[in-house]
């Protein structure tokens, strides 16, 4: 008995190192560009990052966040998109990002009622962030002024987020589960054809996080399907800096997205720019 359980054990043992070691992680840092770059040892997935012209002249934070994070049947993502007009956009998609990926990792069913309860868990966590973002007793009073106004008023960002569980022995059916708000793009095919109208007419500029409140412009929106086995899926999300892609239909081929993302027909990205893409 105690020598089964044993090679049991062990068995548990292999089974989890070799999850561990099937596990890819990726987020995106906000002071550089990320190429176009694709894996396919799990999903299937295509990345890129990339800043806006004005901000790689100036060596400023890009606003965008994106991650990724893939074991062998389930798929964690979140893009998030910091609004420029508030205080540190940056920083404010990064603690939502990173925040929602720690969340989409542990909790066992998302739901959208978990999901607001997060949000709102993350001003916290944001207030305490931004305390030790100061402003400089260097910077001109009336600059001063309305950086502290941005402040009082408190940081954005619009996020998409969403796990993909893949058919599996324990699942006859997979799942797709998202949330958002904002206007950042989410499309996705089954086959050849695309079906993106299933999310309805949902996405707003309006709608965002806010690290004072949490979620502004109404609840997050919540989509969630069946996924058919043996069915080929296509997502593709994107930031608002890619808007080039909305007429394209047809898978893009890697070329065609560096060319995108390096902007040099308008001389670099007029706003920052995050795509990701995941087949399964």
């Amino acid at each position: 008995m105690k020598r089964s359980y044993a090679r049991s054990m062990e068995t548990l043992g292999i089974r989890k190192r070799k999850a561990q070691a099937a596990s890819f992680y990726y987020e995106s840092k906000q002071t550089g560009e990320e190429p176009l770059t694709k894996i396919r040892d799990l999903f299937t997935c295509r990345y890129a990052y990339g800043r806006a012209a004005e901000s790689v002249m100036l060596s400023e934070m890009g606003q965008d966040f994106i991650a990724l994070k893939m074991d062998e049947e389930v798929c964690h993502f979140v893009l998030c998109d910091g609004v420029g007009l508030s205080y540190r956009g940056d920083v404010a998609s990064r603690l939502l990002g990173q925040g929602l990926m720690n969340w989409l990792d542990t909790v066992e069913e998302p739901t959208s009622s978990s999901l607001e309860r997060k949000l709102k868990e993350l001003t916290h966590e944001a207030d305490r962030e931004m305390r030790t973002h100061s402003l400089s007793s260097e910077t001109p009073k009336l600059l001063r002024e309305v950086l502290e106004e941005k402040q009082r008023k408190g940081s954005e960002a619009m996020y998409i987020c969403g796990r993909i569980e893949r058919s599996s022995g324990f699942r006859r059916k997979g799942r797709l589960w998202l949330a958002w708000q904002g206007d950042s793009r989410v499309r996705l095919w089954r086959q050849q054809d695309e079906i993106t109208s299933i999310f309805g007419d949902r996405f707003r500029t309006a709608e965002r996080w806010s690290s004072r409140t949490g979620p502004i412009g109404g609840s997050p929106h919540v989509f969630t399907c069946k996924l058919e086995p043996e069915t080929g899926y296509r997502l593709q999300l994107y930031s608002d800096g890619l808007t080039d892609l909305d007429p394209m239909k047809e898978p893009i081929p890697d070329e065609q997205v560096q060319v995108l993302m390096n902007a040099r027909h308008t001389g670099g990205l007029e706003d920052d720019a995050s795509f990701l893409e995941i087949i399964w």
